[in-house]
């Protein structure tokens, strides 16, 4: 299998919470958000430091 994205994010969005993985070739990285204003700037900053391309989101239900 050819890698087409080499720096990829997949996110659970919660209500309450964001479960976000990224996918490099340094490895895998799980981490946690909140899904207030900063907490979503942190992510957004983690993101730019793992150097995301590309990302895949899933929403949960009511």
């Amino acid at each position: 299998m050819d890698v087409v994205y080499s720096h990829v994010c997949g996110l659970d969005v919660h209500k309450k919470n964001i479960v976000a993985c990224t996918i490099t070739p340094e490895g895998k990285e799980i981490r946690t958000f909140g899904t207030m204003t900063d907490d979503l700037l942190m992510l957004m900053d983690w993101l730019r430091a793992k150097r995301c391309t590309h990302a895949a989101m899933e929403s949960t239900g009511p």
